[in-house]
């Protein structure tokens, strides 16, 4: 299970989430996933834990994560990784975009 070798913005669908939260898939073979996530202001990315490790890239915007029982402010340039069935959440503070990684796969993205 691969996703096409170049995947383009203007050409990749957004999947609407909900609250405020939309994402585009944007690349995948079975081994990792790159995912780009986009937060209005006030919205929520609930607790929540997965068997994947995840690392997350803050390319915009200013967000409240908590992994584990810490809390932290993180702002666009910002970096952070998530162990394998670590609860964690978010709280956009400011909109903006963020770009996640996981490994292996999310399938629970692809259906």
């Amino acid at each position: 299970m691969n996703s096409k070798d170049y995947l383009f913005e203007a050409e990749t669908v957004w999947e609407d989430l909900g609250n405020g939260i939309r994402r585009q898939i944007m690349g995948y073979d079975d081994q990792l996933m790159t995912v780009k996530v986009e937060f209005e202001a006030g919205a929520v990315g609930s607790l929540h834990a997965h068997p994947h490790s995840q690392t997350t890239y803050v390319a915009s915007g200013t967000y409240r994560f908590e992994i584990g029982s810490e809390k932290k402010i993180v702002k666009g340039g910002d970096g952070l990784y998530i162990a394998p069935n670590v609860v964690h959440g978010v709280i956009c503070l400011k909109r903006g975009i963020l770009i996640d990684s996981f490994s292996p796969v999310r399938e629970d993205f692809l259906k």
